[in-house]
């Protein structure tokens, strides 16, 4: 399929059919779901991938059984991790200096490691990094008072950075579903759950957060979609500036 038929065809599918799901191909787009953008490369998230027919019934159930839960063959659980912003950083800092060393003259090797040592050495850890809200305080001010003088994001409170956190890895879950589309499965994404049970069930560290469950499955005839698609009149959410 091309982008658009692929677009075209992916809908959130509420009632799946039994035919069983190829696991390894389900893997391979998961591959694919994690060349999705990510803010500063970071990749603050981890994608747990269910096919055990008792996790499935366990997270059915905290999905509050809703038929695209209950009929689905496989799920992904879609977790941020900004509490492993230090070793993210750290494996970032190494993969980009190794890239500098191969990929960039060498009179210009110095001054750009500087860069990303800072970068990822000291800047990354210093905005990802939580306080019971205390850091974030602190990075505003800092950011607010340089933007008297010259542009810079303001947006470094702890929530903030738990949004663009997030952000990131709703773009590798969409990335994924569209991946699982030109593959001839369907998906759903699913944010009404319970996530402390979602949590324990995955045996998940209390810094972890569900960014979203997908249900996989092929979906079946009939009921599998409800109803056509509708969106907004284009014009409505366009704007040309």
């Amino acid at each position: 399929m091309t982008l658009s038929e692929i677009l075209h065809h992916r809908r959130a599918v509420r009632h799946y059919s039994d035919t069983p799901l190829d696991s390894d191909k389900v893997r391979q787009c998961l591959q694919l779901a994690q060349l999705a953008p990510s803010s500063s490369n970071m990749q603050l998230y981890e994608f747990y991938h269910i096919s055990d027919k008792t996790a499935l019934a366990q997270l059915a159930a905290a999905c509050l059984s809703q038929n695209t839960a209950t009929t689905a063959q496989q799920m992904v659980v879609f977790v941020t991790r900004q509490d492993l912003h230090r070793q993210h950083a750290k494996q970032v800092l190494s993969a980009a200096s190794d890239d500098l060393q191969r990929n960039t003259p060498a009179d210009k090797h110095h001054d750009r490691l500087k860069k990303l040592e800072g970068y990822y050495g000291k800047l990354m850890p210093f905005l990802y990094a939580r306080g019971f809200g205390l850091l974030g305080i602190v990075r505003k001010l800092i950011a607010h008072s340089i933007g008297l003088f010259r542009p810079i994001a303001t947006n470094v409170s702890e929530a903030d950075l738990r949004i663009v956190t997030h952000k990131s890895c709703a773009l590798a879950a969409q990335t994924f579903m569209l991946a699982m589309t030109e593959q001839g499965y369907d998906t759903c994404p699913l944010e009404g759950l319970d996530s402390r049970v979602v949590k324990r069930i995955l045996q998940l560290p209390r810094e972890a957060e569900i960014n979203m469950v997908v249900t996989c499955g092929i979906r079946e005839t009939g009921r599998g979609i409800w109803g056509e698609r509708f969106r907004l009149p284009f014009e409505q959410v366009y704007r040309k500036i």
